[in-house]
């Protein structure tokens, strides 16, 4: 497998950000979630780019989630803290854009592949597209309470509690009837599709655009989210976890323990 990155293109006002890991269906790795923090810390200062377009190189996956291999190193608790603290300020520096961004998914967008999408302002989708976080069947390990949040926002608590405990995959279908997706369009018409909506963009006011997202921002954060660095470290902390790294890396289904 290659290491993978991820690049930006600029095309007039607009912003291509692509995930170029396509033999891995996107996961991201180290290297890759470094590449995205600092385009992303580029984009936030550079004021003539009106519309950032998210994507998935290879037209099979958007993300896939975290490479595996980043977790071989983990010891404990405090490693799942740190970890989800520097996946989090990806997000936030994803989410804090303060232009709008788009999130166009061809095929999987899967745990932290899904927290990206949810990061950016809108999401539109071809039909084989499907969503989750199959975390409690695979791996084991939990996410930030952010990425919580965003997902009970996006999806309401009881689709959460599908994809997070019962390991669901959501369709495209039904991921635009809870109105996480804006559009669902075929693979041949993305492109058509996704240069509509950046014209559309394009064309309102940017001040207010920016104000709204950020308003919108504030709103979530009055909300207040406790801090639930003891339940990471729970998580990260148990042979469970370290079980389920090891039974995905050999292909084999987990045994779980509860500790």
């Amino acid at each position: 497998m290659t290491e993978g990155r991820v690049t930006l293109e600029r095309r007039g006002a607009v912003g291509f950000v692509t995930f170029d890991r396509p033999d891995a269906r996107n996961a991201m790795t180290t290297a890759m979630y470094a590449d995205l923090r600092g385009i992303c810390e580029k984009l936030a200062e550079d004021g003539s780019v009106g519309v950032v377009v998210f994507r998935g190189a290879g037209g099979k996956a958007f993300v896939a989630g975290s490479d595996i291999a980043i977790f071989d190193g983990f010891r404990g608790g405090e490693d799942g803290i740190a970890y989800e603290a520097e996946m989090e300020g990806n997000l936030q520096a994803l989410a804090g854009l303060p232009m709008p961004t788009i999130a166009a998914v061809e095929g999987w967008a899967v745990g932290g592949g899904l927290a990206t999408a949810a990061a950016c302002d809108f999401r539109i989708a071809t039909p084989d597209s499907r969503f989750g976080v199959p975390i409690a069947r695979t791996i084991g390990n939990c996410l930030s309470i952010f990425n919580y949040a965003r997902l009970v926002a996006e999806f309401g608590p009881a689709r959460t509690k599908r994809m997070l405990m019962l390991g669901d995959m959501l369709s495209a279908d039904e991921a635009l009837a809870c109105g996480f997706l804006l559009d669902v369009v075929a693979a041949e018409g993305m492109d058509d599709r996704i240069q509509t909506l950046c014209d559309r963009i394009l064309g309102n006011a940017p001040v207010t655009m920016r104000v709204s997202k950020q308003m919108i921002g504030r709103v979530h954060e009055a909300l207040g989210l406790t801090e639930a660095e003891d339940l990471v470290a729970e998580v990260y902390g148990s042979r469970d976890f370290k079980h389920g790294v090891s039974s995905f890396r050999g292909k084999t289904k987990p045994v779980w323990e509860g500790r």
